[in-house]
């Protein structure tokens, strides 16, 4: 016992060829793990023949057994009752020891793989480290389970191993071993060298300024690569208010406030073009001014005229002329040639063609979306196995901090209880007396619901006609002009209630089916009230406009909707969802909070949006409008879901909800829009006292290529192509435009 034991690893080397490029063969790799999974055979070998196994322990006063008898004791070296190396060997194939085993393989497979590096790099063999640095089985106590010792000696030749690779090598073997973060950082700061003892591979053993240089590099351009992404990530919009909605509230109210971050992309996609090549252009040439500006009273803000009207706001301001570079000298007649090299803009054409384009690229990407989410929601096969999975192989091991870790639990466990809702749904059969009564409900439900929707039709249509009837009547008051986007957003508002409050008698079953069912008859309601309204605008408001620019009015007619909306929206989500929560609590006796209304929700940014393309052709910049409305609606629905609302007390899992909310914005909202813009470019006859198709039967004829008079830099009024009678009379009507647009209500 006096002799200490070493190991020693005889691994063969495989003969260099002359390139110095071959592999190292299979049958070298075998011969690794042979002698490898020999070490542990041989050091029990020699601790046997030295006599180090003891008798075991006799239970009770502690005398011993018959020497002859198979129970024998072990004294270990702390008289810790052991076993055999039979009874070792037996318990070691239990299935509480053979846990770490596939952990064992892994660092066996990766030392191998150190060692085929090492030959290829010309590095020394480990035989060649003293036997005072390798490891001994002397050191540990007989007591542990052979396995936890073989696992041991492989990770510390691995340790050794890893000291002789370079630090790329070495890096790239540990990001791809199979282990935990915990693990691989342990092997890195095992396998490190001391500062003082740092192996390089120099001319003279010193790290050369160029390695230092090449390696500050390389940590440089990573750490700036890690930065960079998470800058990218956390340039997301609402990365983590998306993430902390999902995980508190589930997915079904998750898909609004994606579908609201859905509807600020299209909007930013539909801003782009119309301010490079309509907005910035006119504002690079301004027409001369027509009279006076009014002054600013604020009211503006509501009605969105006043000193809006002669702005790049309205299409009346847009000129139709042909723009180019300011000129010198002017010829006679008040023209102006063109400098050299100056690109002539065409202004009518410009203005119809980035419209058409916009809502193009809006098309494409509406498309392109909806078949994407198609894709995504009725992928075949994705329900199979869905609730392993998601118990499984739902948690990111990259997280380390302790709130995102919660987050991550919150939503997991929201998930979990989506799935078991959903697998309930279909559990609970109704009998035949039950389903007639709730058909019977459900038809009378339906009837009424229909009958609000005309009584809100109707209202709006005999409002309408009383406004044109009143437009006779001369007055300047300007809040007259609030009178019908008010009555509009007062019905918009409390029919959905309505709405709500008979949706209580259907009781169905699936609460995906409550909402589609609630979001159909919103949208019913909607679509009746844009109706009338366009025929208003189109159909009634063209005739009695014709001598005033009619385009700038159903321009500002339609940001008074888009305003008053978003202000009965802020007070209903404010008021209507704190003094819910009120009459809930005191109602149920103790904390209740009221769901969040996905349907009307939802609905309320159809509408914005539809109002919003109904618009682009009249007001170039009521997208932006929309966007900052979008901004603003997102920060506020969040405020008050955390501190109104609570979860879906029937969690359901929106997997096709996404789909549905961009169909309905497909259909109708976007094709109703389409038709509605492409009737008044074919077929409604344009101002001929404002905006760039003044002289023309229809816009579309500013495609055909007619010749337009040239603008002079910018410097002379729109209309001096026109008879001096006719441009004084035109600039007349421009100065009195604003009286006459707020007396057509009264």
């Amino acid at each position: 016992m006096s002799r200490s034991l070493a190991f020693v690893l005889n691994v063969p080397e495989t003969p260099q060829d002359p390139e110095d490029s071959q592999e190292p063969s299979p049958y070298d790799e075998s011969e690794v793990h042979d002698s490898f999974h020999q070490l542990i055979q041989e050091q029990s070998r020699w601790v046997a023949e030295e006599g180090l196994e003891l008798q075991q322990r006799v239970l009770g006063a502690g005398a011993l057994g018959a020497s002859g008898s198979d129970r024998q004791a072990l004294l270990g070296p702390e008289g810790a009752p052991v076993y055999s190396t039979a009874t070792l060997r037996i318990l070691a194939s239990m299935p509480s020891r053979t846990i770490g085993r596939s952990r064992g393989a892994i660092i066996s497979q990766y030392y191998s793989r150190t060692v085929r590096l090492r030959r290829r790099a010309g590095w020394p063999q480990l035989r060649d480290v003293g036997r005072s640095a390798r490891p001994s089985l002397r050191l540990y106590d007989l007591e542990l389970d052979p396995v936890v010792l073989e696992e041991e000696e492989k990770r510390g030749l691995l340790v050794k191993e890893l000291q002789g690779l370079t630090v790329a090598q070495r890096d790239h073997m540990l990001r791809g071993m199979p282990l935990s973060l915990a693990e691989k950082r342990c092997l890195r700061e095992e396998s490190r060298p001391p500062r003082g003892k740092r192996r390089v591979r120099g001319r003279h053993g010193l790290l050369s300024c160029c390695s230092r240089l090449r390696d500050s590099c390389i940590l440089a351009s990573h750490n700036l690569g890690l930065a960079l992404l998470s800058g990218l990530q956390a340039l997301m919009p609402w990365h983590y208010a998306l993430k902390r909605i999902g995980g508190q509230f589930g997915s079904s109210v998750l898909s609004y406030f994606l579908f609201l971050k859905t509807l600020l992309a299209f909007n930013t996609l539909l801003l782009l073009p119309l301010l490079a090549f309509i907005v910035a252009v006119q504002a690079a040439f301004p027409p001369a001014p027509s009279g006076s500006t009014p002054a600013f009273r604020g009211l503006e803000l509501l009605t969105g005229g006043g000193c809006f009207t002669h702005t790049v706001m309205y299409y009346g301001y847009y000129s139709n002329v042909t723009l180019n570079q300011p000129c010198a000298s002017p010829l006679d007649g008040g023209q102006c040639t063109p400098a050299a090299g100056g690109l002539p803009y065409n202004m009518p054409l410009a203005y119809l063609f980035t419209v058409g384009v916009a809502f193009f690229i809006t098309c494409i990407t509406l498309v392109y979306s909806m078949s994407r989410s198609f894709g995504e929601s009725y992928r075949v096969g994705s329900t199979s196995g869905v609730h392993a999975v998601t118990v499984f192989c739902s948690w990111d091991y990259k997280v380390t901090q302790k709130w995102a870790s919660r987050l991550q639990h919150d939503n997991i466990r929201t998930q979990l209880k989506e799935l078991l809702a959903e697998g309930q749904l279909w559990q609970r059969p109704r009998r035949a007396c039950g389903r007639l009564q709730q058909g019977a409900v459900l038809g009378l439900v339906w009837l009424l619901c229909l009958g609000t929707t005309l009584v809100c039709a109707l209202a709006v249509y005999t409002f309408s006609e009383l406004v044109i009837q009143q437009s006779r009547v001369s007055a300047e008051r300007d809040w007259a002009l609030l009178a019908l986007p008010l009555v509009v957003c007062l019905l918009n508002l409390g029919a959905p209630y309505l709405f709500r409050v008979l949706a209580v008698l259907e009781r169905h079953d699936s609460p995906v089916l409550e909402v589609y069912v609630a979001i159909c008859r919103n949208l019913i309601l909607k679509v009746v009230i844009l109706g009338i309204l366009c025929y208003h605008w189109l159909g009634r408001r063209v005739g009695t406009l014709k001598d005033q620019c009619w385009e700038d009015f159903v321009g500002q007619e339609l940001y008074r909707l888009m305003v008053m909306d978003f202000i009965f929206t802020l007070l209903d989500t404010l008021l209507g969802e704190l003094v819910w929560r009120l009459i809930s609590e005191k109602r149920s006796q103790r904390k209740g909070k009221p769901e969040f209304d996905i349907a009307g929700n939802v609905l309320e940014l159809i509408y914005g949006q539809t109002l919003t393309w109904l618009g682009v052709l009249f007001s170039p910049l009521l997208p932006a409008m929309q966007i900052i409305k979008l901004l603003f609606l997102f920060y506020v629905k969040k405020t008050s879901l955390m501190a109104n609302c609570q979860a879906p007390r029937r969690p359901w899992k929106a997997s096709h909800m996404s789909t549905v909310f961009i169909s309905l914005l497909c259909f109708p909202s976007f094709l109703g829009a389409a038709v509605f813009l492409c009737y008044a470019i074919w077929q409604v006859k344009p101002s001929s006292i404002c905006g760039p198709f003044r002289t023309l039967d229809t816009m579309y004829e500013a495609g055909k290529g007619r010749d337009l008079p040239q603008h002079p830099g910018g410097e002379g009024p729109a209309e001096s192509h026109l008879p001096p009678q006719g441009a004084a009379k035109q600039r007349g009507g421009r100065q009195n435009l604003l009286n006459q647009q707020a007396s057509a209500y009264l």
